[in-house]
C-alpha cells in the first residue's frame, strides 16, 4: 500500500449524522474544525449531512427532514460558507450510494464483522439489526472516495472506519491494477476533540443524556449557556499550575479543555493563565467566552430555521457542485470495473 497522494487534488471530506440536537461537543469536536480547514484554504472542503447513514436505524420521516435542515443551519451558522466549501445532503448526490454498492463487492465479510462500532451498536441483537448498519462502513468509504478525498477529520471513534476506507481503496487498486483511489489520511487533532458532560466528566456530552443541564445545545440562549456553565460540576481544588495537575480531575479537565478550544489556546496556556484560581473565578470567564462565541451561532441557527426554503436552495446548489466531482469519478470507476455505458 502506498500513501502517495500527490497525484490527487488535496481535498477534505467529512460528515455528521442528522440525528437532531446539536451540542457544544459537535461544534468543538467537528464543526469548528471544519470551519478552520475551510479558512486555511489548503484543501478543497466538502461537508455533508449523512442522511443515508442515519436511516441504518429507524428514523421518523418528519424528524429526519427537520434534523437535516437543522444540521445544515448549524453548519452555516458556525461559519461554513457554501461558496468556499461544498455543503451537501448525502442522499441528493446519488453517486455516494452507487459507489457504495461497488465497495460492498470489494469489502470482505471478515473486515465488516471486526468493526467495533457494529459490535457496540448491534450487540446481542445483531440478527435484528439492519443490513445497512452492517454495511455502514462501506458507504462511509464511498462517501470519502467518491470525491477522491485525501484527508478526513475524524474523532477517535471513527479511526477504525477510516482504516477500512484505506483497505477498500488499496484492495480496489490492487484488484484492478490501477492507482485510482487515494489512500486517505485521517486528521485527528485539537484540544477538545472529545467534550464531556457538564454533570459527569467521565461521560461524553450527548443529546441523549436525560439531563439538559449536562450539555450546551447550539440553539441555547445566552442565559441558558451561562446557567449551565455556572452549575457545571467541578471540584473544590484550585486550578493547578500545569496540565498534569488535572489528572484524575475529569470535570476540571473538561472545563479547561472547553475554554482552550473556544479561545484557540492549548490547555497548558489556559492553566498557566488561571493557575491558583478557584472555579468561582474561572467559571465567569468561561461563561463570558462561551456566550460571546456560541450565542451568535444559536441566534443565526434559529433565524435560518425560519426559512427552510433557503436551506433547501443552498443544499440543491451544493449537490450540483458535488456532482461535478462525483459523476466523473463514478463513471471512471464503472469503466475500470467493466460496466458498459
Amino acid at each position: 500500500m502506498t500513501d502517495d497522494n500527490s497525484k490527487f487534488t488535496p481535498r477534505v471530506f467529512s460528515g455528521i449524522q442528522p440525528s437532531g440536537g446539536l451540542t457544544l461537543g459537535n461544534y468543538l469536536g467537528a464543526i469548528k474544525r471544519f470551519v478552520d480547514m475551510q479558512e486555511a484554504g489548503s484543501h478543497e472542503t466538502i461537508y455533508c449531512m449523512v442522511d443515508l447513514h442515519a436511516i441504518t436505524v429507524w428514523q421518523d420521516p418528519a424528524d429526519l427532514a427537520k434534523n437535516t435542515r437543522e444540521l445544515a443551519a448549524g453548519y452555516l451558522a458556525s461559519g461554513i460558507d457554501p461558496e468556499k466549501s461544498i455543503l451537501i445532503n448525502q442522499s441528493q448526490v446519488p453517486e455516494h450510494a452507487q459507489l457504495g454498492w461497488i465497495f460492498n463487492c470489494v469489502a470482505r465479510m471478515g473486515w465488516m464483522k471486526r468493526m467495533t462500532q457494529w459490535k457496540d451498536k448491534a450487540g446481542k441483537n445483531s440478527e435484528n439489526a439492519s443490513l445497512g448498519l452492517f454495511g455502514y462502513p462501506t458507504l462511509m468509504a464511498a462517501d470519502i472516495l467518491v470525491y477522491h478525498a485525501t484527508h478526513v477529520p475524524v474523532g477517535e471513534d471513527q479511526k477504525q472506519h477510516l482504516e477500512l476506507t484505506r483497505d477498500i481503496a488499496a484492495k480496489f487498486n490492487h484488484d484492478y491494477g490501477v492507482d485510482f483511489f487515494p489512500i486517505t489520511e485521517p486528521v485527528i487533532e485539537g484540544t477538545a476533540t472529545r467534550i464531556m458532560s457538564l454533570r459527569d466528566g467521565s461521560k461524553k456530552m450527548s443529546k441523549s443524556d436525560p439531563s439538559d443541564m449536562s450539555r450546551i445545545n447550539l440553539t441555547d440562549t445566552a442565559d441558558d449557556i451561562a446557567k449551565k456553565f455556572r452549575k457545571a460540576k467541578t471540584d473544590p481544588e484550585p486550578l493547578p499550575e500545569t496540565v498534569d495537575g488535572l489528572e484524575n480531575r475529569p470535570e476540571a479537565r473538561n472545563l479547561v479543555n472547553i475554554y482552550a478550544a473556544l479561545s484557540d489556546q492549548s490547555a497548558d496556556q489556559v492553566v498557566a493563565e488561571f493557575a491558583g484560581q478557584q472555579f468561582g473565578q474561572f467559571k465567569p470567564a468561561l461563561v463570558d467566552l462561551a456566550v460571546a462565541k456560541m450565542g451568535p451561532i444559536g441566534d443565526e441557527m434559529n433565524r435560518l430555521m425560519q426559512d427552510p426554503a433557503e436551506i433547501d436552495r443552498l443544499l440543491a446548489r451544493g449537490a450540483e457542485r458535488a456532482r461535478e466531482i462525483t459523476a466523473p469519478i463514478l463513471q471512471q470507476t464503472y469503466d475500470i470495473v467493466g460496466m458498459v455505458r
